[in-house]
């Protein structure tokens, strides 16, 4: 049985992808026992269609995580039936997906950062507003590890 995963940021430029790429590339790298499907998306529809954010491919593509095949979409009513997991980058966003839930909602809603609870963080920062993309990613993949041993 696949678990399907989708992570969710504001815009889905940064964050979300970033989280889709690495996770996936870490599950591969470490051959997890489950059959994970692995997507993003964003609360907001500012971006949709355009690949992730370039400083952000940038810092992934130097850690050896490939995005450019990537395009943004928002977070539709079906993506809360149609996935397990729905894992928000943030409080806000958790909050804005919480609101848009629909009746009916099958997938459970978490904080990604709620794997790595020793880290302090109770939120990936947005790297597009802090320009701290290693640092972001940093963190991404503390929860990514954290998150496949979860699964």
């Amino acid at each position: 049985m696949t678990t399907r995963i989708l992570f969710v940021c504001l815009g889905n430029i940064c964050r979300s992808p970033s989280a889709e790429a690495v996770t996936r590339r870490m599950a591969e790298k470490r051959g997890v026992n489950i059959d994970i499907d692995i997507d993003s998306a964003g609360t907001g529809a500012w971006h949709v269609g355009e690949p992730p954010y370039g400083a952000m491919q940038q810092a992934a593509l130097a850690r050896g995580y490939d995005m450019p095949s990537l395009r943004a979409r928002q977070v539709n009513k079906a993506d809360f039936t149609d996935f397990d997991l729905i894992v928000a980058m943030d409080a806000d966003n958790l909050a804005n997906l919480r609101h848009e839930q629909p009746p009916g909602a099958t997938a459970e809603l978490v904080l990604f950062t709620d794997h790595v609870p020793q880290t302090g963080a109770d939120h990936v920062p947005d790297p597009y507003y802090t320009r701290d993309f290693d640092g972001a990613l940093d963190l991404i993949e503390q929860c990514a590890v954290a998150f496949l041993d979860q699964l």
